[in-house]
């Protein structure tokens, strides 16, 4: 990398340290290229995007920011995912590190939060952004159709009513 090419990396950094919802930081040493690809597309698809950072270049790129306390985190062969929703990035990453050892989280930053290993397995389990919207979808209209139940219960027993007595009329 040029001079040029590094400006713009750590600029590119910096926004992203700066703008997004949460950022996770991980050892990635001993992952092929095809696993790092697989990570990467499962990412995507969440929402999410994989850097791997120079570790000098994040540093830079961290002053300034609110996330600037973890800084202490860019030491070895370090990647950095990243996401807007505050939930996709660590649940895609502890996801994947599940199932492969050689991905290693050593914490990362929601805002102004530093999160250890343990806070990020934590954010993962939370449930994103689209499931509460549909949770509180459900809840809001729940109760939208037992009051229509409720307010239509009395017609109906009217009409049940209305019902019985034209069949008895009929009968006698």
């Amino acid at each position: 990398m040029d001079r040029a090419e590094k400006r713009e990396f750590v600029a590119d950094l910096n926004q992203v340290f700066s703008n997004t919802g949460s950022v996770v930081v991980a050892h990635y040493a001993g992952l092929t290229v095809a696993q790092m690809n697989d990570l990467r597309s499962k990412m995507r698809t969440a929402g999410g995007t994989v850097k791997v950072a120079k570790n000098r270049l994040a540093k830079i790129a961290l002053q300034g920011t609110s996330s600037e306390s973890i800084q202490g985190l860019f030491e070895g062969q370090t990647l950095i995912a990243y996401s807007d929703d505050p939930v996709a990035a660590p649940k895609v990453a502890s996801d994947f590190a599940k199932g492969n050892d050689k991905l290693v989280i050593l914490g990362g930053a929601m805002g102004s939060t530093a999160l250890d290993a343990d806070g990020v397995k934590a954010l993962a389990s939370l449930p994103s952004l689209d499931e509460l919207r549909a949770k509180l979808v459900g809840m809001i209209s729940t109760p939208a159709t037992r009051i229509a139940q409720v307010v239509n219960a009395p017609a109906g027993q009217l009409a049940r009513v209305f019902g019985a007595y034209s069949k008895k009329d009929e009968a006698a």
